[in-house]
């Protein structure tokens, strides 16, 4: 177990370097005015019409990096700096999210995969590792009974459910990332200096959630010994 710890301990720094990583690239990128002087949310409206999309909104968001698309809602949520600046990480952060709204139009197979698993998955999310702690603690207890160990399992169940569901979202920010940056060079909308901005802030983006998912694998494989090797 412990070699499980060293491993989680890992994942935990490198996920907190990497986020300092992106904070940093972000706040770089930041610093570079677009030529053509395009905010966010022109960026964002001119892709989405440009792939015939007209029924998706574009809004202002509060905080910092918390831009992300609903699809249940349909609309594109822009942080308020990515919004309003005219730059190369307001660029690439609008049209990322727009990417997400054109899956969404093209009916994107992981997208809606990832979709379906958000209700069940918010629920999981909230419940598993009391579920599997409070098994263990029964088991305990309980002695033979075999209880806790159901409780247990069940809470690994849903926590599986959230590692699968971290996975899933990789191909999506990905392909998402892909599509923004495609659509900013085939429409010139950036210099050159600009384009390689936006396609370096966006792989340290991806980077977060590549160590989520890691993260994610790490304590369900911990978890997962920790129950079944009690029950041996």
């Amino acid at each position: 177990m412990i070699g499980f710890y060293i491993i989680i301990g890992l994942i935990s720094l490198i996920s907190w370097l990497v986020s300092q990583k992106l904070k940093k690239k972000f706040k770089y990128y930041s610093t570079i005015q677009l030529e053509n002087g395009l905010s966010g949310k022109e960026i964002a409206e001119k892709m989405l019409h440009d792939n015939g999309i007209y029924d998706v909104k574009i809004i202002s968001t509060p905080g910092q990096l918390t831009d992300h698309y609903n699809p249940l809602t349909k609309t594109v949520n822009l942080s308020d700096s990515v919004y309003e600046q005219r730059n190369a990480a307001s660029a690439c952060v609008a049209a990322h999210e727009v990417g997400h709204a054109v899956q969404h139009a093209q009916a994107y197979q992981w997208l809606q995969v990832r979709s379906y698993l958000v209700p069940a998955v918010n629920i999981s999310s909230k419940f598993s590792q009391w579920l599997v702690i409070g098994g263990l603690i029964l088991g305990a207890v309980s002695g033979s009974t075999g209880i806790g160990f159901t409780i247990a399992v069940i809470g690994l169940a849903m926590m599986a459910l959230a590692t699968i569901f971290s996975f899933i979202t990789l191909p999506v920010e990905y392909d998402a990332s892909n599509r923004a940056l495609a659509w900013l060079k085939s429409n010139n909308m950036l210099t050159n200096r600009e384009q390689d901005g936006a396609k370096d802030a966006l792989k340290w983006a991806a980077r977060t959630y590549l160590v989520a998912a890691l993260g994610s694998l790490a304590m369900l494989l911990y978890w997962g010994l920790t129950i079944f090797g009690i029950r041996d």
